[in-house]
């Protein structure tokens, strides 16, 4: 019951990020380009099928040695080709566009909180937020980028998924052999396989490459610290030589330094073993297909053209099933980023529901007198105003 209470309360964080902006006085906007930006994913799914199509018909004339239709497929492929690059590169300009309409609205409602109620002096006094400006200047730029990458790859992924596993069901054909004298036909055989590829590597990865999560996360924090720590010198850099605090603050700073770089030796490692991993996941990818569509092909059940549109399927299906894979870095920094965020936005709204106010010490200094004093300024011989009484203005 606690797991699956600690899981509810991360999910909801993570709408309370994401949710707001989409029901703003932006959210017509938004949601019309969001809109567009799905349609044109959706035909370029659609463009991927035809390729799909084009494979078996081009590969076959090349076999029949067919020229007529062998012109006929380059002229189709040149004219499905520029409108997939028209429609990838409006793709990622509207996507880009959404992106800023996105983060511009949340960077505003992030400053607004943080400046209200003394937000940003209750957080700096109460340490309760560290490097709020990090929070606000990079990590909403991760967050509204990164929710919408993995958001349209995602959609991408599963309509590719329904869309080429019944093309590759009907093209792949059973598979049939004899086991212990029983006779074992796999119907659509290289969808299962390529599942089950996909499913196994999947795993893989995740097991590897899980501690990237938090290792992200601070890596983050050890930047932005050793960050502050140089911009810190900087704003107090007449009391840092006024007291010769120089050897201070190099130690403070090559230990800042050094919590960089231990944890990015264990980013090194985790990312050494990740990409071992999916590398041999992706050329094995490779082999693979050839090893499980070449029984068919060899017993001349399927020809040259039906196996490259077998591999087209495969790879599309095996693209879209190993999106967890290909995605896993940026899903583990998009983690940290929203860990961030939550905490940051937690600490906020805790202040402002508090509205605690600033609390003014009584100036000692408010009640000086001065009697009998005299000024000298420099390069003027008379004494100034001596003799008289001053007061300290209110």
């Amino acid at each position: 019951m606690k797991a699956n209470h600690i899981k509810a309360a991360r999910w909801r964080d993570i709408w309370q990020l994401i949710a707001p902006f989409w029901r703003s006085e932006e959210k017509w906007r938004a949601w019309g380009l969001l809109a567009v930006i799905i349609i044109l994913s959706l035909a370029i799914v659609y463009l991927s099928v035809l390729f799909n199509q084009w494979n078996r018909v081009f590969y076959d004339a090349l076999q029949t040695k067919n020229f007529a239709v062998f012109k006929s497929q380059l002229l189709k492929f040149t004219w499905l080709a520029l409108l997939f690059i028209l429609l990838s590169i409006y793709k990622i300009y509207l996507t880009q566009g959404l992106q800023m309409h996105w983060r511009r609205w949340m960077t505003r409602q992030y400053m607004e909180k943080w400046l209200a109620h003394h937000v940003y002096y209750h957080t700096k006094q109460q340490q309760t937020v560290d490097n709020p400006d990090q929070r606000i200047a990079e990590d909403l730029n991760a967050l509204t980028s990164g929710t919408l990458s993995l958001t349209l790859c995602l959609l991408s992924s599963v309509v590719t998924f329904v869309t080429f596993i019944s093309i590759l069901w009907s093209v792949s054909g059973p598979l049939s052999f004899m086991l212990s004298g029983h006779a074992i036909n796999i119907p659509g055989y290289m969808v299962w396989f390529a599942i089950l590829y996909a499913g196994v590597g999947s795993l893989i990865i995740w097991k590897v490459g899980r501690p990237l999560v938090s290792l992200g996360f601070m890596q983050e924090k050890f930047e932005a610290n050793f960050r502050f720590g140089l911009i810190r010198i900087r704003e107090n850099n007449d009391a840092i030589a006024l007291y010769q605090g120089e050897p201070r603050e190099a130690k403070q700073l090559d230990d800042r330094f050094e919590s960089i770089r231990d944890n990015w030796w264990s980013i090194m490692r985790v990312g050494r073993r990740l990409n071992i991993a999916s590398n041999f996941y992706g050329q094995f990818a490779i082999i693979f297909l050839i090893l499980v569509a070449a029984p068919r092909y060899f017993s001349g059940a399927i020809q040259l053209g039906t196996l490259m549109q077998i591999n087209s399927a495969f790879g599309q299906i095996q693209g879209s099933l190993s999106w967890f894979i290909d995605a896993f870095t940026q899903l583990a920094n998009w983690k940290a980023c929203i860990n961030r965020l939550a905490g940051f936005n937690a600490a906020v709204e805790r202040h402002q529901s508090r509205n605690t106010p600033i609390e003014r010490a009584h100036d000692p200094l408010q009640a000086l007198s001065l009697r009998a004093l005299t000024l000298h300024v420099p390069d003027v011989p008379p004494p100034l105003c001596a003799g008289n009484r001053f007061h300290r203005p209110r």
